[in-house]
């Protein structure tokens, strides 16, 4: 599979809505939001326009040939002035676009991204059964920082995450 890595664009929204559905409706899925539901096509245009006015968050995409969105990653600074050198992560991935580079490219632009914004650490949040997302971040150069008991509602149920990080070098 053939595809590009860019910024995500305000048109991109309903793309970016139809794959987080379908990524959060996987039962080891993606972390959505608390009530289980991803921002519709309309918020997502305006989180996107948004993003144009502030420097210290940004969406990538990755874009298959035929012009599918089968990516998105973003990043944003740390709002708290101690620790605004951190940016967390949020990454997903198409079902049959894994393991093609996909995953690896999106984190790569973060990286870029992070290094530009003056960020020197990333971190996100994995769900401990997602074996195959933790073997990407593991292969990165991500590194094992914590274990967060109970820390996100999923459902009716608290659910455990892996506190994962990776140094930006200059």
């Amino acid at each position: 599979m053939s595809f590009v890595i860019r910024a995500a664009d305000p048109a991109d929204a309903e793309q970016l809505a139809r794959l987080a559905d379908a990524v959060s409706a996987e039962p080891e899925g993606w972390l959505i939001s608390i009530a289980g539901e991803w921002r519709n096509a309309g918020d997502e245009r305006r989180y996107l326009k948004a993003l144009r006015r502030y420097p210290h968050a940004a969406v990538f995409v990755a874009e298959r040939d035929d012009g599918e969105l089968v990516g998105r990653l973003s990043v944003g600074r740390d709002p708290h002035p101690a620790s605004a050198h951190v940016a967390d992560v949020g990454l997903m991935v198409a079902i049959d676009a894994r393991r093609q580079g996909v995953g690896k490219a999106l984190l790569d632009a973060a990286v870029e991204w992070a290094r530009t914004a003056g960020v020197r650490k990333l971190e996100l949040h994995v769900f401990p059964w997602n074996e195959a997302a933790i073997a990407l971040y593991d292969a990165f150069g991500f590194e094992r920082e914590g274990y967060r008991k109970g820390h996100y509602r999923r459902g009716g149920d608290y659910v455990d995450a892996i506190l994962m990080a990776y140094q930006v070098s200059g």
